[in-house]
């Protein structure tokens, strides 16, 4: 009888450690517990921790609350300046109704990713290169928002999406640089432009102050020649002065010097020479002293037969 009492404990001990294995379930800290019972949903999800369930009849679905980073392929598009681009993108979501994930979507990622995808190329299609490259932070708004409004009803918050990269065609590559290289040659020169306009200003002042104060120049002048006389070379320096430079300039001008068209300057008549000596000074002027031919005394004149020999 004993026997019988203790084998049939044991046959209870066994069954009830077998049911509860089969019973109990261990939700994670990050995880929810949806149950269904006989094909139902069955009251709020389970809280994290240890939880029985009816083996056979009931089944427990688990839903990961963390933040999924989901990356989305990359889409080829038109821009709204018909650029062709290629543009990947990243978006970070995580389940906040358990319940609403498992029953009303059949797949949440797969339905996330695919919205991702459409809602990235309709903004393609709808913005320019320039905000794509420039205004970001503008069209992940944007994406976020198009992305959000329907996932609400899924159960699922979208956190964040961010533009990645924007792949351009090498020919774009290429006119963009030279676009950037012409813009900054450009900037060069205004700079380079200014520059000289502010220096020939500061060059006009001082040439007033030195006008005002010739002393000023002298003394810009010897220190010219000591920059120049510094350093070991051979390098001489003698200045003139300007005025010098005026003063044989209005010599050469006198009367006596040739005049600019290169014409040697008209005998001058004194009062009391008479005309006959003035012309035979400008005819013995007029004949050269040798002869281009020979080299030696006067030019014989072509028309005049020479002497004949005795």
């Amino acid at each position: 009888m004993i026997a019988e009492l203790v084998a049939a404990v044991a046959v209870a001990g066994g069954a009830s450690l077998v049911y509860l294995a089969a019973a109990a379930r261990v939700i994670k800290q990050y995880e929810r517990g949806v149950l269904f019972r006989l094909g139902r949903l069955t009251g709020e999800p389970r809280p994290p921790g240890l939880t029985l369930v009816i083996p056979v009849v009931d089944r427990l679905h688990k839903i990961n609350m963390q933040i999924v980073t989901m990356p989305i392929p990359a889409q080829e598009g038109i821009t709204r300046d018909n650029v062709t681009v290629r543009v990947d993108a990243v978006v970070y979501f995580r389940v906040v109704d358990p319940a609403s994930a498992l029953v009303k979507v059949e797949d949440y990622r797969f339905a996330v990713s695919q919205m991702a995808q459409t809602s990235l190329r309709s903004i393609i299609g709808k913005s320019d290169l320039d905000d794509l490259l420039s205004n970001r932070e503008k069209l992940n708004e944007g994406l976020e928002l198009m992305i959000d409004s329907p996932a609400v009803g899924w159960g699922v918050q979208i956190d964040r999406v961010e533009i990645k990269d924007v792949s351009l065609p090498d020919t774009m590559k290429r006119s963009m640089a030279r676009q950037a290289e012409a813009d900054r040659e450009r900037r060069a020169r205004i700079i380079n432009a200014d520059a000289e306009f502010q220096a020939s200003k500061k060059l006009a002042q001082a040439a007033q102050q030195m006008a005002d104060t010739p002393a000023a120049l002298q003394l810009r002048l010897l220190q010219t020649v000591m920059a120049v006389s510094a350093e070991k070379n051979s390098t001489l320096v003698l200045p003139i002065p300007v005025e010098l430079l005026h003063f044989l300039e209005r010599g050469n001008r006198e009367p006596g010097t040739p005049s600019d068209n290169g014409d040697k300057p008209a005998t001058k008549r004194q009062p009391d020479e008479p005309a006959e000596t003035v012309e035979a000074i400008e005819a013995a002027e007029a004949v050269p002293l040798t002869d281009p031919v020979l080299g030696l005394g006067p030019a014989a004149d072509p028309t005049t037969a020479p002497p004949e020999r005795a």
